[in-house]
């Protein structure tokens, strides 16, 4: 790893190097970008990913506000893991800071029955 790297990848390989989803506890991962937001349940033992969501998927207003957005994504991704069987996840921040859409997000998700 001679190359350089940003101070999130830096945290996103030592986040990694402990955190891993199994086919019982999957990882979910979160991506964020200047207008987008991203998750995925991640089996990372089958290297499958069993669902998924985002904002883009949503189809929401332009007026909504990016944490609002965020909870919405986080209520999606709880109710598509809740119907493809999964209770339990292991939470991977990608790097991020847990602040702002990604506490909102994993917020959400908890709230809507995902355990982690």
């Amino acid at each position: 790893m001679a190359q350089h790297l940003t101070r999130r990848e830096k945290i996103k390989y030592s986040v990694r190097k402990r955190v891993s989803g199994t086919p019982e506890s999957p990882r979910l991962t979160v991506f964020r970008s200047n207008k987008q937001i991203y998750v995925q349940v991640i089996d990372d033992v089958n290297c499958k990913t069993l669902v998924a969501a985002s904002s883009r998927q949503l189809k929401l207003s332009d007026k909504q506000n990016k944490i609002e957005i965020a909870k919405q994504v986080g209520k999606e991704i709880a109710d598509k893991a809740k119907s493809a069987g999964l209770t339990s996840v292991v939470f991977d921040r990608n790097g991020y800071l847990y602040h702002g859409r990604v506490k909102a997000l994993a917020d959400a998700a908890r709230e809507n029955g995902l355990k982690f």
